[in-house]
């Protein structure tokens, strides 16, 4: 269970993650020590799985981004292993969930441009296997994208 200073430890770290730990020992009025080994049982306990780069990947060339909701055949025993295990094999792909209901997967592809992703869907997408139905989302806007806890 976490304690209070567990929680500001993590909500330090959310907000600023490449603060260096002896500043934030001190924003935390903590020992440098003490903070270390704090978060090295936040890292024991799995609660704090490290410390990642946020590149941005339309600075990198990426203008297009699409969703694509797919229903799979569920005739096949292993269609969901199968495609899953494909769809990881392509480097546009950058987020794959799966869900119940109607959609079984929905993939977040992104590509340099239309032309780009064109090829992609045709070449890459549309060979993955047990696809029975696709649905295509054009994303227009990212109004939230967070992913810091309220702790």
């Amino acid at each position: 269970m976490l304690d209070d200073l567990d929680r500001r430890i993590l909500r330090h770290m959310q907000a600023e993650p490449d603060l260096p730990l002896p500043e934030l020992a001190d924003r935390l009025t903590l020992t440098a020590s003490r903070l270390s080994r704090r978060v090295e049982k936040l890292r024991e306990a799995g609660i704090l799985r490290g410390v990642r780069a946020v590149v941005d990947w339309r600075a990198m060339g990426y203008e297009v981004e699409v969703s694509l909701r797919m229903t799979l055949d569920k005739t096949n025993p292993r269609a969901f292993d199968e495609f899953l295990v494909a769809a990881r094999e392509i480097p546009e792909v950058i987020e794959i969930q799966t869900f119940l209901g109607r959609v079984d997967v929905r993939l977040s592809v992104i590509a340099r441009d239309m032309p780009h992703y064109q090829t992609i869907y045709r070449d890459q997408i549309l060979t993955l296997p047990h696809i029975a139905d696709i649905e295509t989302l054009m994303h227009v806007a990212r109004i939230k994208s967070d992913e810091t806890l309220p702790i």
